[in-house]
C-alpha cells in the first residue's frame, strides 16, 4: 500500500470497526473473561480464562477437598461430574442431554470411538458385516487422529485408507467400516460438510467419528440434526475449559447400548463399586467413561461453561464470520499485495473460526507479532495462524491484528 492511501484505509476500516462493536450483541461477553491489551487471536489453541473460574476451583480446593475430602465425590457431585458437565456441552454441539460424556483426552477417546464403531459394525451382523476391514481417515487432519487410527486399524484388524475429505464420498464402499473426519481443518481452517459426508458415509453402510476440536464452541455443529454417529473434541479451545482440561465423547443415544469400548475400565462398569472380576457396562453413555475423572480440572471446565449462559450459538456464528470476514478486509487494505496469501476460504460455508495467512518466515514474523501484543501461531512451513474467538474478540481488535502485522510485514526482507 502507498503511503498516501494508508491513512485513508486506516480511517476507513477503524471506522468501520466502531461501527461493527457498537452494534456487536456478544460484546458484553468480553467483560467475562481475564483480558490485557494484547490482541489474542491463539483462543484456538488454548481460550482465554473466564474471570470467575479461579474463585470456583478454590473452592473445589479450600472446601470440597480440603474440608469435604472423600465425601465430596457424592456431596460435591465430582462423581456425576462428566454426565452432567457432558450435557452442559451438549446445546452448543447440537445434542440433546445424555449423549454425552467428558472424560480422558482427545486422543484417548478418539480411539474409544474408531475401536468401538468397528466392533458397532462387524458385531450388527448383515450380509458383509465382516468383510469391512477399512477405516477411513482424513488426509489433512492434526497427525494425533492419524497416529491413533493406525493403533486402532491394528487392533481390529483394519487397514487405514487415507482420503481429502473432498474424496472419501468417491472411497466408501462394502469394505469400509468407519469414517475418521475432521469438521474444520485446523491448518487453513477450512469447514467440511459435516451434513454431506455424514449422509454418504450411512449409506456405504458405515459408522462416521467427527473431530470438532476446531468448532466446539465456535459455530453450531447439529450432531442430532444430521445423525452423526460418534463425535469427539477438546475443551480448552472456544470452550475455555483450561490447559489440558478434559475432552468430550458424543455417542448417539441409539449406539450406546452397542458401543463397546476397548478401555472397559471400572468408571463404566454398570456397579462400578461392586469390584467384580467380569465387565458388564453401564446403559448408557457412562460407557464412554475409562477411569477416575481429573477433577480438578473437569470442574474448572464447568465453571468456564458459565460464560456460555444465555448464548446464541447462531449469534456466535454470525459474529465469527463478521470478524473472519473484517480481518481480511483489513489485511487487503494494509498489506501490500503478494505479502501474504490467504489460504483460508472466502465461501462462509467452507470456512470456520481462523484464517491461516501464507508468508515467507512467517515463524520469524509471528515471534515479532507477538512480541507487539499481537498472538498468533505459527504452523510449519509458512503459515501465520489466527483464531477468532467470538465471546472475547472485538472488530477492533481484528483492525489492531492487522495494522501491527503490516508494519511487521513492512520492517522485514521481503524474502523473509
Amino acid at each position: 500500500m502507498s503511503e498516501t492511501r494508508e491513512p485513508a484505509a486506516r480511517a476507513h476500516v477503524e471506522a468501520k470497526a466502531k461501527e461493527l462493536d457498537a452494534a456487536d450483541e456478544l460484546a458484553a461477553k468480553r467483560a467475562e473473561f481475564v483480558l490485557d491489551d494484547t490482541v489474542y487471536l491463539d483462543g484456538n489453541s488454548l481460550g482465554a480464562l473466564p474471570v470467575h473460574v479461579q474463585a470456583r476451583v478454590a473452592d473445589v480446593i479450600d472446601r470440597q477437598w480440603g474440608s469435604l475430602r472423600i465425601r465430596s465425590w457424592e456431596e460435591s457431585g465430582w462423581w456425576t461430574a462428566p454426565e452432567r458437565i457432558g450435557d452442559r456441552i451438549a446445546p452448543l454441539i447440537g445434542a440433546a442431554h445424555g449423549q454425552v460424556v467428558v472424560s480422558d483426552s482427545t486422543s484417548v477417546n478418539v480411539f474409544k470411538a474408531l475401536v468401538a464403531a468397528v466392533r458397532v459394525i462387524r458385531d450388527g451382523g448383515g450380509a458383509g458385516a465382516a468383510a469391512r476391514d477399512e477405516i477411513v481417515v482424513d488426509a489433512t487432519t492434526f497427525p494425533t487422529d492419524g497416529y491413533i487410527a493406525g493403533s486402532a486399524a491394528r487392533l481390529t484388524g483394519c487397514r487405514i485408507v487415507p482420503a481429502d475429505p473432498a474424496d472419501v464420498p468417491g472411497l466408501l464402499g462394502p469394505r469400509t467400516a468407519v469414517v475418521l473426519l475432521n469438521h474444520a481443518d485446523y491448518r487453513a481452517g477450512r469447514l467440511h460438510d459435516l451434513p454431506g459426508l455424514t449422509a454418504a458415509v450411512h449409506a456405504a453402510g458405515a459408522l462416521v467419528v467427527w473431530d470438532l476440536c476446531h468448532t466446539a464452541g465456535a459455530l453450531p455443529v447439529g450432531l442430532d440434526e444430521h445423525g452423526v454417529d460418534l463425535a469427539v473434541g477438546c475443551t480448552y479451545k472456544y470452550l475455555n475449559g483450561g490447559p489440558g482440561s478434559p475432552a468430550f465423547l458424543y455417542v448417539r443415544r441409539d449406539l450406546q447400548d452397542r458401543f463397546d469400548s476397548p478401555l472397559p475400565g471400572w468408571n463404566s462398569h454398570v456397579e462400578p463399586f461392586g469390584m467384580r472380576p467380569g465387565y458388564e457396562p453401564a446403559a448408557d453413555v457412562t460407557r464412554g467413561r475409562v477411569g477416575t475423572p481429573d477433577i480438578l480440572s473437569l470442574l474448572a471446565l464447568d465453571a468456564a461453561l458459565d460464560v456460555w449462559e444465555g448464548v446464541s450459538m447462531t449469534a456466535v456464528r454470525a459474529k465469527s464470520l463478521a470478524l473472519t470476514d473484517f480481518f481480511l478486509e483489513c489485511v487487503e487494505a494494509y498489506v501490500p499485495a503478494g505479502r501474504v496469501e490467504s489460504i483460508t476460504p472466502v465461501a462462509h460455508a467452507e470456512r470456520g473460526s481462523q484464517v491461516a495467512l501464507r508468508c515467507p518466515d512467517a515463524e520469524g514474523v509471528m515471534k515479532r507479532l507477538v512480541k507487539q501484543g499481537v498472538v498468533g501461531d505459527f504452523r510449519p512451513p509458512d503459515l501465520l495462524r489466527f483464531g477468532f474467538t467470538p465471546l472475547y474478540l472485538t472488530f477492533a481488535d481484528a483492525e489492531r491484528a492487522a495494522r501491527v502485522l503490516a508494519r511487521t510485514l513492512a520492517a522485514a526482507p521481503t524474502g523473509g
